[in-house]
C-alpha cells in the first residue's frame, strides 16, 4: 500500500531532513541556521521511530493477556529505538538551548546575527 503510516513517516522524516539541511547551508541569519538545525533533529528523531515500527506488535509490557513471557518475542516491539529517540530530544534541546545562548552573547558582542560579521578566525 502506497499510503501506509510506514511510508508518510519516512517521507516526512526525509523531508524534514532536507529542509533542515537546506535552511542551515542557506541562511546567514544565525537563529534561522537553529531552527534549521531543529528542523534538521526533528526529521532524524522520525527516521528513527519509523525504523523501530513494526506493525501488528504491542509495547513489551508483560500483562498475561495478550503478551506473555513466552511469546514476547513475537508480539512486543523494540523499546530500544523509542529510548534513543527519548535521549535524543533532550539532548537536542540541550543543544538548542546552549546554541541559542551563544547567539545571544554574539548578538550582544557585536549588534548582529549575520554570519559574515563573525570573521575573526578566517584567514
Amino acid at each position: 500500500m502506497l499510503l501506509s503510516i510506514e511510508n508518510i513517516a519516512l517521507a516526512s522524516g526525509i523531508l524534514l531532513i532536507l529542509i533542515g539541511l537546506l535552511g542551515a547551508l542557506t541562511n546567514k541569519n544565525i537563529i534561522r541556521m537553529i531552527v534549521a538545525f531543529s528542523i534538521f533533529d526533528t526529521g532524524v528523531n522520525i527516521l528513527i521511530v519509523t525504523f523501530g515500527y513494526m506493525p501488528g506488535r504491542t509495547a513489551p509490557i508483560i500483562d498475561g493477556a495478550k503478551v506473555t513471557a513466552q511469546n514476547i518475542a513475537q508480539v512486543a516491539i523494540d523499546p530500544v529505538p523509542q529510548a534513543l529517540v527519548l535521549t535524543a530530544i533532550v539532548i537536542g534541546f540541550g543543544v538548542t538551548a546552549l546554541m541559542l545562548v551563544f547567539a545571544l552573547k554574539m548578538h550582544e558582542k557585536r549588534k548582529s546575527l549575520d554570519i559574515n560579521d563573525y570573521t575573526d578566525l578566517k584567514w
